[in-house]
């Protein structure tokens, strides 16, 4: 398939009836989507693994093959052999042995090859670009999977549960390859986008949930969603509109089943010290309150004031200036003698939350505890992704 085209969709439904809760749906449950591209065995995923570097190691499990950007063998690498990629004269260079514009290295044998400092499946494509060198991993979507399900989910939880996490990290790969893709890559491999972490991170579990759940997605009005997802709500999820700007209509606050969760409850208390010097521009705080909330509490905007003037911060970038677990929290002003660290009379605060994470779309833990209690994959996702449609892609 070509990266970076929308695929032309062929749509056939069938209905089932779902529950959860002692609620009844309606659903389409499952529907066929027929991707239209050249005929190939899968669906190559463009994972950037190293960008913007100066060089980049790379070596391969098993003999591979060097080639250039259009194919033509450059030469063979031994099996292990570790090499170093640079930026050479507008392209690239592997150890001087080879150079070209661009550069492949594609193990044999269903090899590894091993780009930065771990092993993933697949190939290595070694482009320059105006940030530096970028390495980007060609692999097969589901083998990702394998990866990124054990990286977002505990591998030991609930089958269903991890089912569901592939079904939602499927669908949230393939609708960034079809909406944010780039010509160097469809997605990275931090937590800005899924963590994909190579070999080393599969299990037998997550590679068990991604092959019974192989080539299903979630779709609403025929398309691919975008199936964010978090750890815990704190007992509901938001309107996406209500966190992000973009109204979604599959992204709806449901009531959520994380209660028990580790993170569903937390408290972080700072002396005076502490919250000013990562609160700036007010001086020594004396009060904060939220400014705007959503629906479910979450802070929008905070209210700070300090003795040397006051500021209106974001609940994110409050979130980040204090490392709190999600925007879901409460700050109360305490006396030095009530659990900070400041012996001063100005007070400090305690930071009262919930939940983990941004809210929308999939609770990680409401998976988990909705699966122990016999809930099946197919269900956890409907309840979180509303209105949605399971599906499955056929690459031809």
């Amino acid at each position: 398939m070509t990266s970076g085209h929308t695929p032309a969709f062929l749509i056939q439904g069938l209905r089932h009836l779902i529950r959860l809760g002692g609620r009844h749906w309606w659903v389409s449950a499952l529907i066929w989507l027929a991707m239209i591209a050249p005929a190939q065995a899968a669906l190559d995923l463009r994972v950037a693994i190293e960008e913007g570097k100066q060089q980049v190691g790379v070596a391969s499990s098993t003999k591979a093959l060097i080639k250039d950007g259009n194919g033509r063998i450059l030469g063979e690498l031994a099996p292990e052999q570790s090499l170093s990629a640079a930026l050479s004269a507008g392209g690239v260079s592997l150890q001087g042995q080879w150079q070209a514009g661009q550069i492949w290295v594609e193990p044999t044998g269903g090899g590894y090859v091993w780009i930065g400092d771990r092993w993933y499946r697949g190939r290595a494509f070694l482009v320059p670009t105006a940030k530096g060198l970028t390495a980007v991993n060609y692999v097969d979507l589901e083998q990702y999977l394998y990866s990124v399900v054990a990286a977002e989910m505990i591998p030991s939880w609930p089958q269903e549960a991890l089912k569901a996490q592939a079904i939602a990290a499927r669908s949230y790969a393939l609708y960034q390859r079809q909406s944010s893709a780039n010509s160097v890559y469809d997605v990275g491999d931090t937590q800005a986008w899924q963590v994909y972490e190579g070999v080393a991170k599969e299990t037998s579990t997550t590679q068990a949930a991604v092959n019974a759940t192989a080539g299903q997605v979630l779709t609403h009005s025929g398309r691919i969603i975008e199936a964010v997802f978090h750890s815990s709500s704190g007992g509901h999820t938001e309107n996406v509109e209500d966190v992000w700007k973009q109204p979604l209509p599959y992204l709806r606050g449901v009531q959520d089943y994380d209660q028990g969760a580790p993170v569903y409850q937390w408290t972080k208390t700072f002396s005076n010290s502490e919250l000013s010097n990562r609160i700036s521009g007010v001086g020594n705080v004396i009060s904060m309150q939220p400014a705007r909330t959503t629906p479910q509490g979450r802070i929008v905007t905070m209210k700070v004031v300090g003795d040397a003037g006051s500021r209106t911060i974001s609940g994110s970038a409050l979130r980040d200036a204090l490392g709190l677990r999600s925007t879901l929290f409460t700050a109360t002003a305490v006396s030095g003698s009530a659990g900070t660290k400041s012996s001063s009379s100005l007070p400090g605060f305690q930071i009262s939350g919930r939940g983990f994470g941004h809210g929308l779309g999939m609770s990680q833990w409401g998976a988990h505890n909705l699966a122990q209690r016999g809930y099946n994959y197919q269900q956890i996702v409907l309840h979180y992704y509303k209105g949605t449609a399971l599906a499955r892609i056929q690459v031809q």
